[in-house]
C-alpha cells in the first residue's frame, strides 16, 4: 500500500505549495482533502497484518463508523434546525440544518436499501448512484471545514493600513449581535495594530437595505465609536448591497488613500473563508478573519456558506455530479 503514501506526499506537497501561493483558493482544501483520503487508503491497507480476529473487528468498525457518524450529524442537524427556527424564524437560510438533517437520514441505509433492491436494476441504480453524490459531496463539505478551520487560526501580520468590516442587517436599525460581533473584532485588531505604533483606519462597508433606516455602514460606525474609536480613525462605505461590493468599494476607498495597501478583513468565522475567496477575486491584498458566532446560528450558516461556494464552481460540480450518476447507472446495468 506504499502506492498511496506516495500519492499522498504528492497531493500533499501540492498542497503546501499551494497554500504559500495564495491560501485563498478552494482547491488547497480539497488538496488537503486528497491527502488525507490517499493516507487513510493507505493505513486501512495494512490491515491486511492483523489477525483474523481483528480484521473482522476493523472491518466493522470501518463500515460501521461512517454510517453511525452520519446518522448522529443527522439528528444533531434536525434539532439544531429546530433551535434555530425557533429563534431566527423560517426562511430558508434558517432552515438548511433542519433540510439537511432530514436528507442525511437515509444515507446510511442506501446500501441496504441496494442490496434490498438487488433484483431491481433501477432501484440498485438509484441507490448506488445517490451513495456515491452524497459520499462526493460529504467529502467536499469535510474539506471544506477542515480547510476553514485551518484557515482561520492563521492570525493576520502585523503592520496593516486597514480594517474592513463587512456589513450584515440591521435589526431595527440598531447593530445585531452578529454584526457587533464583528465591530468588535475590528475594534481589538485596530487597538492592537495602533499600540504598535500603526495608524490603521477601519472602513465600516454597507448600504442601505430597503428595510433599514440607516445605512449599515454609519450604524456600523456609531457602534464604534461608542466603543471607543476615534471618529478620525473610521472611514464609511456606504453604497454596497453585497458582499463583493462591500470589497470591491472598499478596495476603491484603500487604494486612493494609501495606494498598495495591506488590509485585515473581519467577517463573522462561518463567513471567513468564503470571504477570502472572495478578497482573491476583488483583487484585495488582505487576510480575513472571523469573529464568534453564537453555537446554534453556526450550522445552517456553515452550510449556506458550502452551497454557495457549490453554486460558484457549478459547472466543475455538475459535471462531476452527472459522471457520478453515469457510473452508478452503468455499475447496475452491467
Amino acid at each position: 500500500m506504499w502506492v498511496f503514501y506516495i500519492v499522498a506526499a504528492c497531493f500533499g506537497l501540492a498542497f503546501v505549495i499551494g497554500v504559500v501561493r495564495d491560501r485563498r483558493r478552494f482547491r488547497n482544501a480539497v488538496l488537503l482533502g486528497l491527502t488525507a483520503v490517499c493516507v487513510g487508503f493507505g493505513l486501512i491497507g495494512e490491515a491486511y497484518r492483523l489477525g483474523p480476529v481483528a480484521f473482522d473487528l476493523f472491518q466493522f468498525i470501518l463500515l460501521g463508523t461512517p454510517a453511525l457518524v452520519v446518522l448522529v450529524l443527522a439528528i444533531f442537524l434536525i434539532l439544531n434546525g429546530l433551535v434555530m427556527v425557533r429563534r431566527e424564524g423560517r426562511r430558508l437560510g434558517n432552515l438548511l440544518s433542519l433540510l439537511a438533517g432530514l436528507a442525511c437520514l437515509p444515507v446510511p441505509f442506501l446500501p441496504l436499501i441496494g442490496a434490498y433492491l438487488e433484483e431491481n436494476t433501477l432501484g440498485v441504480a438509484a441507490a448506488l448512484a445517490a451513495l456515491l453524490v452524497v459520499t462526493y459531496l460529504g467529502f467536499l463539505f469535510c474539506c471544506y471545514l477542515g480547510y476553514s478551520w485551518l484557515y482561520g487560526r492563521i492570525r493576520p501580520r502585523p503592520g496593516f493600513d486597514f480594517v474592513v468590516v463587512l456589513g450584515s442587517r440591521l435589526i431595527g436599525g440598531r447593530v445585531p449581535p452578529l454584526l457587533a460581533s464583528r465591530l468588535d473584532r475590528a475594534a481589538a485588531l485596530w487597538r492592537a495594530e495602533t499600540e504598535r505604533g500603526g495608524a490603521p483606519l477601519i472602513v465600516t462597508s454597507g448600504g442601505q437595505g430597503p428595510d433599514e433606516p440607516v445605512p449599515e455602514a454609519h450604524a456600523m460606525a456609531d457602534h464604534l465609536l461608542t466603543a471607543g474609536v476615534p471618529a478620525d480613525s473610521v472611514v464609511r462605505e456606504d453604497r454596497s448591497r453585497t458582499t463583493l461590493e462591500n470589497l470591491g468599494n472598499s478596495h476603491a476607498i484603500m487604494t486612493e488613500r494609501r495606494p498598495g495597501y495591506r488590509c485585515v478583513v473581519v467577517t463573522n468565522n462561518f463567513h471567513a473563508f468564503r470571504a477570502a475567496l472572495m478578497t482573491r477575486k476583488a483583487g484585495i491584498d488582505g487576510q480575513v478573519v472571523g469573529s464568534r458566532t453564537a453555537a446554534y446560528y453556526w450550522p445552517s450558516a456553515t452550510i449556506r456558506e458550502f452551497v454557495a461556494i457549490l453554486v460558484e464552481h457549478r459547472i466543475v460540480n455538475l459535471v462531476v455530479l452527472v459522471a457520478l450518476v453515469w457510473l452508478g447507472a452503468m455499475v447496475a446495468f452491467r
